[in-house]
């Protein structure tokens, strides 16, 4: 029995003094532990749980719970409410795992799928195109958009609408699918386009101006006018005197006397060295110009024409003592700009015509430039048409009024003799523009010549005889549409 002890005592030794001095290795040397059921999670059957973002659900482990581990909680996040139940929260779409231990040692593995709530955005696509079939799925956090739609202009619209269920517009994804195109279907249009502009005018002015002869009358000479309309012009005035003293008559006179305008009424009494100019003018006019310019373009793009010119408009650079000019050029005359697009047999048109005129009358004196202003009148519309519909703007009206009054103060007051010391001119110009634009849908082949070509043995402006009129020009465009 000694011998038996002590040579398990030889053995224990040795053994404690390798763990005292490294007990590492002592472990290291240990046999491996068993694995412990469901350790690995290659291992474990997932239970499949299915989420709604910003919804929740309870999960019931039946047994209790030590710990929670989520693999990312910006998707999901839980919260233990008992010690067998879970709060499962969606955060955003996605996939992740979730492990619980309970406090017996087993673990379970679930597999957390967070998807969007389609149901609103679904019933909102139904509501808002209900003739078509647009589904809308589910991909992560993508929306996957799929269907058949008729163009590109409801692809665009679809997506805008589902782009608001979602972080980013990149995140929508549409398969949404066009029907073939038809082999006949032109993308071309001609637009027909008149310009219309009637201007009238109305004057009327009214004066009076007094005069006497070159000579005077007893050596006196005199002239009564209000200066809005010229009158005479002394020259040349020459007289002699007997003596210098102040009274003295007058022994001879001569001179003579100019006119720029005679205006309407002219007299002049040589007996009686006494004139008389009289202005009354009423004037009316009437003023029309046309232009029919006809462009093409492509469905879907812009076009535009310009038919004026363009004016230098100085530009100062620069300052102090380092101050340069630039010229710039600023353009005016008919303009139009338009885009079509062709929708079955009808046209989408965005149309923007503009007319501008120089105006000198409230012109810009700059560093000795004159700088004319810019009489500006332009639409910008968006409308549908049907092929060779045609549709007029018009009610662009410019209504402007000038009246001047000038008399001699004082006896230009007196009532009736009043008037004959007052000088009275009135102006009104009206001026409207209509714009009537046709477009036409060009077909497929179309050769595009026309037989109102300028001819070579028609002359260009011939020469009317005498009673002889143009005959009334023919309707600028013809159809049944009202």
């Amino acid at each position: 029995m000694r011998r038996r002890r002590v040579s398990i005592v030889r053995v224990i030794a040795p053994i404690l003094i390798i763990w005292v001095l490294s007990p590492t290795a002592l472990l290291a040397q240990a046999p491996p532990a068993p694995p412990v059921e469901g350790a690995v999670g290659a291992e474990l059957e997932a239970t499949p749980v299915s989420l709604l973002v910003g919804r929740s659900t309870v999960i019931d482990t039946g047994a209790p719970i030590a710990r929670v581990s989520l693999t990312s909680a910006d998707i999901a996040d839980a919260l233990v409410t008992s010690p067998n139940q879970l709060l499962l929260n969606g955060k955003m779409p996605g996939t992740i795992s979730m492990f619980v231990w309970q406090r017996g040692g087993a673990l379970r593995r679930y597999e957390v799928a967070v998807q969007r709530d389609l149901a609103r955005l679904q019933g909102q696509l139904k509501e808002l195109f209900p003739s078509q079939a647009i589904e809308a799925h589910s991909n992560g956090r993508q929306i996957v958009l799929s269907g058949t739609v008729p163009d590109k202009d409801i692809v665009a619209r679809v997506v805008d609408v589902a782009a608001g269920y979602v972080e980013r517009r990149e995140d929508v994804v549409t398969l949404l699918a066009l029907p073939p195109a038809q082999p006949a279907r032109s993308n071309q249009v001609l637009l027909r386009v008149r310009f219309a502009e009637v201007s009238r005018s109305a004057l009327t002015e009214l004066g009076v101006s007094f005069f006497t002869g070159p000579t005077g009358i007893r050596n006196t000479l005199g002239r009564i006018t209000t200066q809005q309309f010229p009158s005479t012009q002394f020259q040349e005035m020459e007289w002699s005197k007997s003596s210098s003293d102040f009274g003295a008559p007058v022994d001879s006179a001569s001179g003579k006397f100019t006119f720029s305008d005679f205006l309407n009424f002219f007299v002049l009494s040589e007996k009686y060295d006494l004139g008389l100019l009289l202005r009354a003018l009423q004037t009316r006019g009437l003023f029309q110009s046309l232009a029919e310019p006809n462009l093409v373009a492509e469905s879907g793009k812009e076009a535009s024409f310009l038919a004026g010119g363009e004016f230098p408009i100085p530009i100062a650079q620069g300052s102090g003592a380092n101050i340069g000019i630039s010229v710039q050029f600023k353009e005016f005359g008919v303009r139009l700009t338009f885009t079509p697009t062709v929708i079955g047999e009808r046209v989408h048109l965005k149309v923007r015509p503009e007319v501008s005129v120089l105006d000198f009358n409230n012109a810009v004196v700059f560093s000795g430039f004159r700088i004319p202003a810019l009489t500006t009148r332009r639409t910008e519309t968006e409308l549908e048409l049907n092929n060779g519909q045609t549709f007029a703007i018009a009610g662009l009206l410019n209504n402007s009024m000038t009246q001047t009054l000038a008399k001699v103060p004082g006896i230009g007051d007196i009532p009736i003799l009043g008037y004959l010391f007052r000088s009275k001119a009135a102006r009104k110009d009206q001026t409207e523009l209509v714009v009537m634009i046709t477009p036409q849908i060009l077909e497929q082949g179309s050769f595009g010549v026309t037989n109102q070509l300028p001819r070579l043995q028609e002359p260009y402006m011939p020469r009317l005889q005498e009673n002889e009129s143009l005959p009334t020009p023919p309707a600028p465009f013809t159809g049944t549409g009202k």
